[in-house]
Order: C-alpha cells, then sequence, then structure tokens
C-alpha cells in the first residue's frame, strides 16, 4: 500500500442540494407512476438512500452486487454479478442508481441483464460520471456531477473498503516518498 490524501472534490452541501434536483427529475418523469429504484452496491448505498428520501414518486429499493474493482485503484474490466435482484422487473418502471460511472463496462453488463427481463421502462441515475474513461457507449438519464479522471472516494465509493462514510466527495493524492537530502 502507499501513502496518499485526500482531498475534496465535492462537499456535503453540494451533494445534497444535487441529490434533491435529480430527485424532482425523476419525480417528473415518472409522475402519478412507480418505480424500482436498483442500487449497485455497495457504492450506491448512501446515494439510493438520500435520493429515495426525496422522491415523492413511490419507490421499491432492490439491490445487485456488481464488481470489477476489488481492491485496486483500477478497473480490472472483469465483471462479476455476486448477487442478483429479489425483485422482479418485469413490465415495471427501472432506475439504476449508481455511485459513478468509469468505463461503463459494469453498467453495460446490468443493463444488458437487466433488458432481458422485460421491464416497462429502464433509466440510469449516476451521482458522478468520469466521460473521459468511458470504454463503452452508455446512455445516462439523470447525471450529478462530471468529474475528471481522478480516482475518488466518500459518499459511499471506497478505496480498499475505506473512506465509504466521507460525507463529501474526495479525490485520493498518492504522497511521493520524500528522500531526505544532506
Amino acid at each position: 500500500m502507499f501513502n496518499y490524501s485526500i482531498d475534496t472534490l465535492i462537499s456535503k452541501e453540494e451533494i445534497a442540494l444535487k441529490v434533491k434536483e435529480l430527485a424532482r427529475l425523476i419525480d417528473e418523469d415518472f409522475k402519478g407512476e412507480k418505480v424500482l429504484l436498483i442500487g449497485l452496491l455497495r457504492g450506491s448505498v448512501i446515494f439510493l438512500s438520500d435520493l429515495a428520501r426525496e422522491l415523492e414518486t413511490e419507490a421499491t429499493l432492490d439491490f445487485m452486487v456488481v464488481s470489477s474493482y476489488g481492491n485496486e485503484m483500477e478497473s480490472s474490466r472483469d465483471v462479476k454479478i455476486k448477487k442478483d435482484l429479489e425483485e422482479d422487473v418485469r413490465g415495471r418502471n427501472v432506475v439504476i442508481v449508481e455511485d459513478i460511472i468509469d468505463t461503463g463496462n459494469t453498467l453495460k453488463k446490468v443493463m444488458e441483464i437487466l433488458m432481458t427481463r422485460d421491464p416497462k421502462t429502464i433509466k440510469i441515475c449516476t451521482l458522478l460520471d468520469k466521460p473521459e474513461r468511458r470504454e463503452t457507449e452508455i446512455s445516462i438519464d439523470y447525471t450529478g456531477f462530471k468529474i475528471p479522471d481522478e480516482f475518488v472516494v466518500g459518499y459511499g465509493i471506497d478505496f480498499a473498503q475505506k473512506h465509504r462514510t466521507l460525507p463529501y466527495i474526495g479525490i485520493v493524492k498518492k504522497e511521493e516518498e520524500q528522500k531526505d537530502e544532506k
């Protein structure tokens, strides 16, 4: 492991305002209908919880465990479905809730799986989008923040299972080893 520091990228207050804004957009799109919010664990859980509480639309929650990172800072591009949904998506309005969309490979795999299950509609809501890193075409319906190609943590996003509970989004900065010069 290397030494690192965390610099704030998006404050707790900025996140709270953006979550309310995203909830209003979802409410407008599904006025009078119900939605199934699908959180991709573990990273989305804090965002999903806050988003669900802001919605006026009646929502049901379910989760998938999908992994492509492990304990690394780079995606392995080997997408694994570790836990599937318990809810049936057939004929339902589905909103996939993601913490961050990077290469798009994980989300593409999830979308392929869910589309075979015949949902009425399927939309994507992400707190963070890294368009510079995209390797596959993904249509995002609700985007919180577009961010630079930096490794981030906080508000559900981890680095080797650490820093998920930070109330803000921070950039992980590798610290260079300092050599004593005499």
